[in-house]
């Protein structure tokens, strides 16, 4: 596509600043199909990087060019019932990935590449490659209960029926055969990293435990946890009446010592 429509380009037309319109120009004819004209805009830029690098060219024109497609999924999250489904159809090898992406709110890359080394029998430890962000996380009984159980075949935890760790589009297609015998369309497994997020908020842990806990940014966390449930989850307005009660009992009680010290004639309470 890229050299049937500028093939003949003079490499000297690519330090002219109108260029870049002129690619723009041609992604945008691929708009209504927006991941194929970033995957096309990000070949073009490929190829001219390699050019730049190579001294065939003085500048890049596509360097910093955006996306036009945004994969926005800060809502979408796996319910219990979701999960029910998944786990009951799951193999031993795709459960240990589930139920060790919920319990520890990382990436599927990271989680492929993860060594039994990280793991001590208490905390995983892992460097973060999309962040460079190191992350201990305290290992929760149901994670370490499939974990001291799991015989290790490799050196990573992650692995195929045969022993051997996952490659990415291997874990892929393993993972599409299991949602469809699950009947689940709409949800993948980086939805669990959110679903991880949203069950510690559940559980009354604070946004920067979360974000601690998972190496999200905190502004991350908070958009999740916004777009999925604030002000639609009746667990958490149950929790948050309920601690509402304590406060105001502890307050009337604070109040009745404060009159009785001061001979109101009210008795303190027993």
């Amino acid at each position: 596509m890229v050299e049937h429509e500028f093939g003949d380009m003079p490499i000297e037309a690519l330090s002219d600043p109108a260029v870049r319109g002129e690619f723009k120009s041609w992604r945008d004819t691929m708009m209504s199909t927006p991941r194929k004209a970033d995957y096309a805009w990000t070949t073009l830029a490929r190829v001219l990087s390699v050019a730049k690098d190579r001294g065939r060219i003085p500048v890049n024109p596509c360097e910093r060019g955006g996306r036009l497609y945004e994969a926005d999924r800060k809502d979408k999250v796996w319910g219990e019932e979701a999960l029910g489904k998944l786990l009951a159809v799951a193999s031993k090898e795709m459960e240990i990935a589930i139920v060790l992406a919920l319990w520890t709110g990382q990436r599927q890359g990271d989680l492929l590449l993860l060594p039994w080394s990280a793991y001590d029998g208490k905390r995983i430890q892992l460097r973060q490659s999309k962040t460079g962000r190191s992350v201990v996380i305290p290992v929760g009984g149901p994670l370490k209960k499939i974990l001291d159980r799991t015989d290790k075949r490799s050196t990573v935890m992650l692995t195929n029926s045969y022993g051997v760790p996952w490659t990415s589009d291997g874990f892929r297609t393993s993972w599409g055969k299991l949602r469809d015998r699950a009947g689940i369309r709409d949800l993948t497994f980086h939805d669990l990293r959110g679903s991880a997020v949203v069950r510690l908020a559940l559980a009354g842990a604070s946004v920067p435990e979360i974000a601690t806990f998972t190496g999200h940014s905190l502004a991350d966390v908070e958009a999740i946890l916004d777009r999925h449930y604030l002000g639609r989850d009746v667990k958490l307005a149950e929790s948050a009446v309920r601690k509402l009660e304590r406060n105001e009992k502890r307050t009337k009680s604070t109040k009745r010592l404060q009159n009785a010290s001061k001979g109101d004639g009210v008795d303190p309470p027993k």
